[in-house]
């Protein structure tokens, strides 16, 4: 980690709010970094963390009468400019990163844990980790774009439940059986809850099994006894 985006992004992830972060100019440093903490981890849980960066590193012009040594007056008041203006310079190293399918998923992302989609999705997407709901963001995403529901439940799915396998019964009536390959906890069975709940077509009924698959002949690893689902 050595730019303040990175520092932002590495604190959304620990749980750190941009407004607990106040930036500090170092007082030592190295003139070949702009940042010498290497991670947030150990700041994990804390209400108020303090970062000091070298500004001279990306931004000599801006900083270098604000921060002349030879000032001592109002040192309180340029210190709180100095944390505005690293503020501002880092968010707009994050936009500068961004493209328009990243804004897109930022604001999805939002209207689901503001309650956009339900009050049921805003109580069910904290259950999931931030690279998990940006698979389900990008889900949502693409079936605006194609109006495709199925498959995006079984890519989904499957990519959030490692050992899971997907069934669909078209012939007989609209049926889905989802096999997930793990034991049933109220976290996973949550998790699958929200995933049906964007996705699965109204007409669809489900089956769910958890450590046991449904028997197929031929297939000897789901004809193992007493490991046998009934269909």
């Amino acid at each position: 980690m050595n730019y303040i985006w990175d520092l932002l992004v590495q604190a959304q992830e620990a749980g750190i709010g941009k407004r607990n972060i106040t930036f500090l100019p170092a007082k030592v440093y190295s003139p070949y970094m702009e940042l010498s903490l290497n991670e947030l981890n150990a700041a994990k849980g804390q209400h108020d963390v303090e970062v000091e960066i070298n500004p001279h590193y990306r931004f000599p012009d801006m900083f270098r009468d604000l921060l002349d040594i030879n000032l001592t007056e109002d040192e309180e008041f340029r210190l709180a400019l100095f944390d505005i203006l690293i503020h501002f310079l880092a968010e707009l190293d994050l936009m500068q990163g961004m493209n328009k399918r990243e804004f897109y998923i930022r604001f999805v992302l939002r209207d689901l844990e503001a309650g956009a989609f339900g009050s049921r999705v805003k109580e069910l997407i904290g259950l999931f980790d931030p690279e998990e709901r940006e698979l389900i963001v990008c889900a949502i995403l693409r079936m605006y774009d194609t109006g495709e529901t199925l498959n995006l439940l079984r890519s989904t799915v499957s990519r959030i439940f490692k050992h899971s396998t997907i069934y669909v019964n078209n012939e007989d009536k609209d049926e889905m059986l989802f096999y997930i390959g793990q034991k049933q906890t109220e976290l996973a069975s949550r998790k699958l809850e929200l995933l049906m709940e964007l996705f699965l077509p109204v007409r669809y009924r489900t089956e769910v099994y958890w450590d046991c698959h449904v028997g197929i002949i031929d297939a000897d690893e789901t004809m193992v006894l007493d490991r046998i689902a009934m269909y």
